[in-house]
């Protein structure tokens, strides 16, 4: 009875140590937090702490383009770069104010209400701070010359996606933020962050004519076996973790993991595809949901899995849910793609490639009337497997209106392999040179 009684202890404990460490790690792959210091990118993020630091103690406004890859860490090296200048400033009233402004602000009227919000502005001459663009920004740019630079506390805007505010009209948020940042009032530090080298171009020449014109190109550096170390990192448990023994072991088996051969082989397979560690979380957190009472440790094989659900083809995954005549008119797509060598096609000519496949059967089980067969090709358009030309005319009535396939010749041959209950004409169909 006692041996029986310990013994549910244990599991008890056990089990609650298992919570505790999904816990843990889960917060820890879905709640980004930023590094205590960039990998990879140290040049580049030493280069914007000394331009941010002469924003924060001599009061230099300043203004900059960061250009690299998604996932290079533009934002983290500007976010990082803006926290710590908050926290080495030793006179309070010189600590710096981040505001980030994203992709979320798809237009500058709503970006400069964000702005206000981050300010902690909403409240300073009530409901005016909500009225039109033009008293918005009349009240935002009065409040940030109204200082100097001996008194005024440093702001730094960072503008996430900066190629898309080029697009938005007259492009006054930027006109605006780039004058201040030239003035020698209240100072100002503006970081820009995109992917696109001709980002300059976009820029109406009075913006342009305010912008100091300098880069920072990020290019991460980092290498493989950095990446594997934050990979084990990120596995690994912390030293306050309750149970020191229990994290010692899970460690020990992070550590046997990460020496594995077949693991490694994964890992190198998304490093070369994408240094970005937010793909590398995902991965993870496929790895970590693997893990249960039952199977209490990560093993190689739950890696290896949850690397093929990372890196399978979700167009190719749709395939499978479509019924046979949109399967169907998805081949006959395929045989027009092979024969117009890539040449737009509408939907009378699938339809057509359609008969010729149904005149060479005896039966009429693929028989359709032609609203059904529009109805299917609508929701291959829904589903954006095939998308309409650019250019091609509204007014064209919807059987001749140009399309293009959005999937390949290997996407198809796949999903037909994997297709529940495929017909075997139909795939020897889609297999046939002449449809």
């Amino acid at each position: 009875m006692t041996t029986g009684y310990t013994a549910f202890l244990l599991l008890c404990v056990f089990i609650r140590l298992h919570f505790q460490v999904q816990k843990i790690l889960r917060e820890r792959f879905c709640h980004q937090k930023l590094p205590e210091k960039p990998e990879g990118v140290e040049a580049q993020h030493k280069h914007l702490l000394e331009l941010l630091k002469r924003t924060a103690i001599h009061g230099e406004s300043n203004s900059v383009l960061i250009v690299g890859p998604r996932g290079a860490g533009k934002t983290m090296v500007s976010l990082h770069s803006g926290l710590k200048m908050g926290l080495c400033v030793e006179m309070p009233e010189k600590k710096m104010n981040c505001i980030e402004v994203c992709l979320l602000q798809t237009d500058d009227r709503i970006a400069l209400k964000e702005i206000t919000r981050q300010l902690h502005l909403e409240n300073a001459v009530g409901d005016k701070v909500f009225g039109s663009f033009a008293e918005n920004l009349a009240f935002l740019l009065e409040a940030l010359k109204k200082g100097d630079r001996s008194s005024s506390r440093p702001v730094l805007f960072v503008l996430d996606e900066f190629d898309l505010f080029a697009h938005h009209k007259n492009q006054t948020l930027l006109y605006n933020l780039f004058d201040v940042s030239q003035s020698a009032q209240a100072p100002v530090a503006v970081v820009g962050l995109t992917c696109r080298l001709d980002v300059l171009e976009l820029l109406e020449k009075r913006v342009k004519s305010r912008f100091s014109h300098r880069q920072i190109h990020l290019l991460s550096s980092l290498t493989f076996s950095q990446y594997l170390e934050r990979v084990r990192a990120q596995l690994s448990l912390p030293g306050s973790f309750p149970d020191s023994k229990f994290a010692q072991d899970w460690n020990g088996g992070i550590e046997t993991l990460c020496e594995d051969k077949s693991v490694e082989e994964v890992l190198q397979r998304h490093f070369n595809s994408s240094t970005d560690f937010r793909s590398i979380q995902m991965l993870l957190m496929l790895c970590l949901s693997r893990v249960s009472v039952a199977k209490p440790t990560i093993k190689p094989a739950d890696l290896l899995e949850a690397s093929r659900l990372c890196l399978s083809d979700a167009k190719a995954n749709m395939l499978h849910g479509l019924s046979i005549l949109e399967l169907c008119l998805i081949i006959a797509m395929k045989h027009l793609n092979d024969v117009y060598e890539g040449e737009p096609f509408n939907l009378q000519m699938v339809h057509n490639e359609f008969k010729k496949f149904l005149h060479r059967k005896s039966n009429s089980m693929y028989n359709f009337d032609q609203p059904v067969i529009m109805k299917a090709f609508e929701h291959l358009q829904q589903l954006e497997l095939i998308r309409p030309v650019d250019g091609s005319s509204a007014k064209t009535q919807r059987e001749y209106q140009l399309m293009r396939l959005m999937l390949d010749h290997s996407q198809i041959m796949e999903a037909l392999q994997k297709y529940p209950q495929c017909p075997t004409d139909v795939k020897q169909w889609a297999m046939s040179a002449f449809g």
